[in-house]
């Protein structure tokens, strides 16, 4: 069975400002090509919802969180298999202090 998947705010958020930020200095071609391909990893995750890894962090595995690597960028989500329900609470480029970010929300 499928999961569904969610954005917060604060994800939709940290992806609008990224794909801004690579428009402005990369170009609107590339910002495109990225979005797709971050959303086209996102929705994998509806039908294998662990293929995630455990974050690095302690502080973050202990809440629960999953992180998706792609490329530069880390998707990190939780998954609530009795709801079947993926929520993304974050998307951020790993280079970011994503620590920070994450313990934010």
């Amino acid at each position: 069975m499928k999961y569904d998947i969610i954005r917060t705010e604060m994800a939709d958020e940290l992806i609008h400002k990224l794909i801004l930020y690579i428009a402005r200095n990369f170009g609107n071609e590339t910002a495109l090509a990225r979005l797709d391909e971050m959303e086209n990893a996102i929705s994998l995750l509806s039908d294998d919802p662990y293929m995630g890894e455990k974050p690095r962090y302690s502080l973050l595995r202990r809440q629960g969180y999953l992180v998706l690597i792609l490329k530069k960028d880390l998707v990190f989500y939780k998954v609530d298999d009795d709801k079947k329900l993926i929520t993304i609470y974050a998307v951020v480029d790993q280079r970011q202090d994503y620590l920070s970010i994450v313990r934010g929300l």
